[in-house]
């Protein structure tokens, strides 16, 4: 693969879309970021897809009502002020001054109440919310109200959200729409404008300037605070290939890498033009997802069987490789954060062959093959179907590992068809660690059934669980449900956590400068040096 293709393409060129749309005018010298990011955008609906990919694509062209800064706390972002009524049921929100939509349009109460009730239908912290929600209505133009039907202890921390999905405000007209159906109109309030015309899924993705975003007059921590944008434009150039994708930041065509393979680290590290930066410092968690409306693993037993032949250690050999970037951990809320619990029995961390066969039996295995969906264009995510396969086949299920990249993967995973029909049995992927530090953010756990993510467990012993916890305010308690609701994921066999990882992401130094530590790769803040 060659990058030169690319680089015409790039050269600082900005269409003028028009002044209407906040977008900075097309200049010779505009100052142009090109980043290679762990994969193609092909979604572009940060609500209907929990994909990284999409997410960052939010953070571009969208705004919050609120967001965490770097120590997870949360701060007001679009809200200017906001109150709580004694009873702690009412929430009112005052939006601040200068809101603008990119087609000049005032961002209004009801956008943010018809954006909440559709990122509330799809998230799993938004549907815990809105479960708890009598009625949300707007007071004034810039005012609106929340009412709880019951106290609920995580209001703000759920509106704060910071990663997949994230409660993004869009038009009225844009979240109207049925919450199950992708949106295409890209209208936001955020930071940056959505070059459609200039979109091309599989070649590069391009972002321009909102000239009329007004940014808070904090400084930038986080994914909260003063989103100033220091440059004309960022494009994301599509070079599947690592090793292409390197050349490419050495020789000076693109200015950072999000993640780069692991075992590309040491080539970077030679050149002392090259900085290394670990933008998001909480690491990640890889899981292992089962289907469970469909055999065999519609089968509680053959879910734990399943857990039972699981040793972590593999998973991230595989993959990492380094054990300087990898850790492994029962815990499924992240060793190191304050509700981590590593069970006793080493499940997860040590296979147990001979109890998981003896589960397989028990449950009456008949052979059924698991569609194991691979990826093979995420080189953190490409090995770790080989691996499940290999486990799996080890305490006698059979596995049809069927390969695809990781948008297929990403459209084929909300399919409810039989495996047979082109649905599914298992994937594997991977949360960023802020996605998944307390039962109610980690969306994996939502066992609500068909409101449930993909996978649709449905267990009214673990709802009922995390009600308790969503209700809790007393940190020791909220840390002892936690153990509980961990032990009950174990039990059920609701998903699996098959250990830690960390990565850094790479930039050309003396070129660019203010990339922030943050749950995702943020481009507010971030300097170009040249054009």
């Amino acid at each position: 693969m060659s990058f030169s293709k690319f680089v015409g393409l790039a050269a600082g060129a900005v269409l003028a879309v028009g002044a209407s749309q906040g977008i900075a005018p097309s200049t010779a010298q505009a100052q142009t970021i090109r980043a290679v990011m762990h994969s193609d955008l092909k979604i572009i609906d940060p609500i209907w897809t929990t994909a990284y990919i999409v997410r960052n694509h939010g953070y571009m062209i969208y705004d919050t009502l609120f967001s965490v800064d770097a120590n997870q706390k949360v701060h007001p972002q679009m809200v200017d002020k906001y109150e709580i009524s004694a009873d702690k049921l009412t929430y009112t929100f005052t939006l601040r001054d200068g809101l603008l939509w990119h087609d000049g349009a005032p961002v209004t109460s009801e956008d943010c109440i018809s954006s909440i009730k559709r990122w509330g239908a799809r998230d799993t912290m938004g549907q815990k919310l809105m479960s708890y929600v009598d009625k949300l209505e707007a007071v004034n133009e810039k005012t609106f109200k929340l009412v709880l039907k019951a106290s609920y202890g995580l209001v703000l921390e759920t509106l704060g959200k910071p990663s997949s999905n994230v409660p993004f405000m869009m038009p009225k007209r844009v979240a109207d729409g049925n919450p199950m159906e992708q949106i295409s109109d890209t209208t936001g309030s955020g930071p940056f404008v959505f070059n459609k015309d200039e979109w091309k899924p599989g070649e590069k993705t391009v972002y321009v300037k909102n000239t009329k975003y007004k940014p808070r007059s904090e400084p930038p921590s986080g994914v909260a605070g003063g989103k100033v944008v220091k440059v004309d434009r960022v494009e994301w150039v599509a070079i599947p290939d690592g090793q292409t994708a390197v050349n490419a930041l050495l020789n000076g065509e693109v200015d950072l890498i999000e993640g780069p393979k692991h075992d590309l680290y040491p080539v970077l590290k030679k050149d002392r033009n090259i900085t290394f930066f670990n933008w998001n410092q909480l690491g990640n968690q890889y899981v292992l997802r089962f289907n469970h409306l469909h055999p065999p693993f519609n089968n509680q037993k053959i879910r734990q069987a399943a857990m039972l032949a699981i040793g972590q250690e593999e998973y991230l050999q595989a993959v990492i490789g380094d054990p300087e970037f990898y850790k492994v951990c029962g815990a499924m809320f992240v060793c190191g954060s304050p509700l981590a619990d590593e069970p006793k029995d080493g499940i997860l961390v040590k296979p147990n062959i001979e109890k998981a066969k003896a589960l397989l039996k028990e449950a009456g295995y008949d052979g059924t093959p698991a569609v194991l969906m691979q990826s093979t264009d995420l080189d953190v995510l490409t090995n770790l179907a080989p691996v499940a396969k290999a486990q799996l086949e080890r305490i006698g299920m059979k596995v049809d590992m069927q390969s695809m990249d990781w948008q297929t993967l990403v459209a084929r995973r909300t399919k409810k068809d039989a495996p047979a029909a082109g649905g599914w049995n298992a994937f594997l992927t991977s949360w960023v660690s802020v996605d998944i530090l307390n039962p109610i953010s980690t969306a994996y756990l939502n066992s609500a059934c068909d409101k449930a993510p993909f996978g649709w467990p449905c267990d009214e012993v673990m709802e009922k669980m995390r009600d308790e916890y969503a209700r809790e305010t007393d940190a020791a308690k909220q840390k002892e449900l936690a153990a509980k609701i961990q032990a009950r994921a174990l039990e059920y066999g609701t998903y699996a956590w098959v250990g830690q990882w960390y990565g850094s992401g790479v930039h050309r130094k003396g070129v660019i400068d203010g990339w922030l530590a943050a749950p995702a790769p943020v481009f507010w803040n971030m300097t170009k040096k040249g054009s």
